[in-house]
């Protein structure tokens, strides 16, 4: 009895490790169908934020970033600093590239009352087996104030150095 107590408590507790399904992406044709909002001030606020991603973060082009980051820019990452000059001066000193015209990654995005958040799929080593990876969900929120991005919130840890 007491085996065939064990065995079925392993076969639940087991059973969660292949119970994960894949992180799904939007695909690139159905992105902009996502930005679209019945309230006009969501749909809005997440293309500015859709917008700010491609371009800013993604293509490095820090002329749209001045255009859409507040001055006073509130960032909540560890690893950037607060300010637009400081953001700018961050993220601007890699290359300019291309700007695609949807986001590779995105898994979702949403947007209520000035606060919008996304979604990303991201890959990451898994630490109990090695060389093997493992795929998850990476969001960030964003507050939009006046039609500019005021604030910023992720998942951010400190970089080791």
């Amino acid at each position: 009895m007491k085996q065939l107590f064990a065995l079925i408590m392993l076969t639940l507790f087991s059973t969660t490790v292949f119970a994960q399904l894949p992180v799904e992406v939007i695909p690139a044709n159905q992105q902009q169908a996502w930005l679209q909002d019945s309230n006009s001030q969501d749909a809005a606020d997440k293309e500015l934020v859709y917008d700010f991603w491609r371009l800013a973060l993604v293509a490095r082009d820090m002329d749209a970033a001045m255009e859409m980051l507040h001055e006073d820019y509130m960032q909540h990452n560890p690893n950037v600093p607060t300010g637009r000059a400081p953001f700018i001066g961050f993220f601007g000193q890699a290359p300019e590239q291309e700007p695609l015209p949807y986001i590779a990654d995105l898994v979702a995005i949403t947007a209520d009352a000035g606060y919008v958040t996304m979604a990303f799929k991201r890959e990451i080593e898994n630490p109990n087996m090695a060389g093997s990876t493992y795929n998850t969900t990476w969001f960030d929120m964003f507050r939009v104030e006046g039609g500019v991005i005021v604030e910023h919130w992720d998942y951010g840890t400190i970089s080791a150095r």
